[in-house]
């Protein structure tokens, strides 16, 4: 089960932040990330971390957002700077986990948190 926080109004230029907190008792999470939507798009990834700290960005983001995790807490959080209109969507928090000792892989999605980002 993975808990989103975050997200809201803001003018084109301000920052926002997200955090998504994983209860994953007795899995391993393999990685955890952001992917945003929009209406009538494809759901497209934002930022994703592994379990090693690889990170990877959208293209349109790079630079600008950045993500992080707190290990401990099975937490991860995504820090969105120089924000754009069209960056406005909504924000899903995604984790990808396994049980020790096996290989299927669960991918789990937290309920969607809009940004939205006024010119």
């Amino acid at each position: 089960q993975l808990q989103a926080s975050g997200g809201g109004l803001v003018q084109a230029g301000g920052s926002l932040s997200l955090s998504c907190a994983a209860s994953v008792s007795g899995f391993r999470i393999k990685e955890m990330g952001w992917y945003s939507q929009t209406p009538g798009k494809q759901r497209e990834v934002v930022a994703t971390m592994n379990e090693d700290g690889f990170t990877k960005y959208g293209d349109s983001v790079k630079g600008r957002f950045t993500i992080s995790r707190d290990y401990s807490k099975n937490t991860v959080y995504l820090l969105m700077t120089l924000l754009e209109p069209e960056d406005t969507a909504v924000y899903y928090c995604n984790a990808r986990s396994v049980r020790p000792g096996r290989s299927y892989e669960y991918n789990t999605w937290g309920q969607g948190t809009q940004v939205t980002v006024s010119s």
